[in-house]
């Protein structure tokens, strides 16, 4: 918990509120520790968690503590000690997460502390396992083609019946379209003419 003093400055407020509004913005957390990534590792990170919808930052520890405690998400103390980044993630916290955790990979400076994902803290453990399921769209598209597999497969059934009938059918139905023009011509022909009165 963040030791307050009786009166903040007004420019810590400010920071405070600062840090505040941005990690209001989203609904989910990861915590690393970037303690000897370069530069051009910490961008190539960004753009990938960029690419995800998420986005890293580094704030003041005590900033983020006090603007947790404020969001009523006050476990993640423990993870704001030391050189800290913050994931922060809008939506599909398990890709955000696969992103660092391969990142993590080929860059072992990069350790990841844990998270909150759902309302819940996640230790590193339990966020690799998030990892490793896919995203909502990926299982979205995984079910519409389950869904459409089968649909496919009838349709194409169905065209190949059709083809199949109309191959079959169509001596004969040639035949019987030229006998229906001579059919109606003699029913026409033997039509006795009314009786005039």
């Amino acid at each position: 918990m963040a030791v307050l003093a009786k009166k903040l400055q007004p420019a810590k407020t400010a920071a405070i509120e600062e840090t505040k509004k941005v990690l209001s913005g989203y609904e989910d957390f990861i915590f690393v520790d970037y303690r000897g990534l370069t530069v051009e590792q910490i961008t190539k990170l960004r753009r990938g968690l960029s690419e995800k919808n998420a986005q890293l930052k580094v704030f003041k520890n005590n900033f983020a503590r006090v603007a947790f405690e404020e969001m009523k998400i006050t476990d993640v103390a423990t993870y704001l000690s030391g050189p800290t980044a913050i994931a922060m993630v809008k939506e599909d916290s398990n890709e955000a997460a696969k992103v660092m955790f391969d990142f993590a990979k080929e860059t072992p400076a990069l350790k990841i502390k844990g998270a909150w994902v759902s309302k819940e803290l996640y230790d590193t453990a339990k966020i690799e396992a998030l990892s490793k399921i896919p995203g909502k769209k990926v299982l979205i598209a995984m079910l519409m083609s389950a869904i459409n597999g089968p649909a496919r497969k009838l349709a194409g059934t169905l065209q190949a019946y059709v083809e199949k009938k109309q191959k079959e059918g169509d001596a004969p139905a040639a035949k019987a379209a030229e006998a229906a023009p001579a059919a109606e011509a003699k029913p026409a022909e033997a039509a006795p003419a009314p009786a005039a009165n």
